[in-house]
């Protein structure tokens, strides 16, 4: 069994932290959070068995998990290969939903071997240490990120921890992982936040909006409760990749209200039964 820490003790590192000791893969978890109540919360709640400072998380750990929102990964990460040994066959990994920036910011670091990129593709619209869950990576699909910039040792170990959480792993570069996420995943968010914003306009006319909306809506809607300290840096990190989403989208947007601003019934099934494709891809 290994010795982990996690830094950032929310959602994604918290549920982490639950399913690897759980699992027998870690025996002792070490956390790093900067809120104090967060701190305080995964301490008593058992997702981590002490509560550090960075300096002593590296020092104590044999893999290093920061589960911390984009922009301050980039700083934090350069701090963790800082603190790292040569030598020791200390690893530490990031979950951040950006690749290409923190690849690009480390990249001349002389403890660059030690660091493996990765992206497990779960999650939920909640943050903080409460919402922390077992099971949360349960079958889903997990990104390796430049693999080939890492130590194989070290990705291997990564592997391992992946398969500890039952994910299946993906392997591509940073660039491209970027780009499909933007497609899989931001844009998804961007929905959600604009329609959220949208039907808040309307309701300060009509109150009953909200008492009419059912599942639909609050299935399309619910990514608008996520919290904007961990999306606010996604979206300006993808940026390119990002605006070449929304432009599409709103292309389509666009196809749609064409034809139902003419009438065009023809053209509204047509553009329904073309996006019905998409269950040939998710079932």
């Amino acid at each position: 069994m290994y010795k982990i820490g996690v830094i950032g003790l929310g959602l994604i590192g918290g549920s982490m932290a639950i399913d690897l000791k759980r699992r027998k893969f870690a025996d002792r978890i070490f956390g790093v959070e900067a809120e104090p109540v967060n701190a305080a919360a995964a301490l008593k709640m058992g997702i981590a068995d002490e509560i550090t400072d960075l300096e002593t998380c590296v020092g104590n750990s044999d893999i290093v998990i920061i589960a911390i929102p984009a922009e301050p990964a980039l700083k934090v990460l350069q701090q963790v290969l800082d603190h790292m040994e040569a030598g020791t066959g200390k690893v530490v990994m990031d979950v951040c939903s950006t690749k290409e920036m923190l690849a690009k910011n480390v990249h001349y670091h002389p403890m660059r071997k030690r660091y493996v990129a990765t992206h497990p593709m779960a999650g939920t619209e909640y943050s903080g240490p409460w919402a922390a869950m077992p099971g949360l990576f349960d079958g889903r699909a997990c990104i390796i990120s430049d693999s080939v910039e890492s130590d194989p040792k070290a990705v291997r170990l990564v592997e391992e921890l992946y398969l500890t959480l039952n994910m299946r792993t993906i392997y591509m570069n940073s660039s491209n992982h970027d780009v499909h996420a933007a497609y899989v995943s931001h844009i998804s968010h961007i929905t959600s936040f604009a329609l959220a914003l949208t039907v808040l306009e309307k309701e300060k006319n009509e109150k009953h909006i909200f008492d009419l909306a059912s599942g639909g809506f609050s299935s399309t809607v619910r990514l608008a409760k996520s919290n904007p300290d961990m999306w606010t840096p996604i979206f300006s990190q993808n940026r390119d990749n990002i605006l070449q989403v929304m432009d599409t989208y709103m292309e389509k947007i666009k196809s749609f209200r064409d034809a139902i601003a003419d009438y065009d019934e023809s053209r509204i099934r047509s553009l329904i039964e073309e996006a019905n494709r998409i269950k040939k891809i998710i079932v």
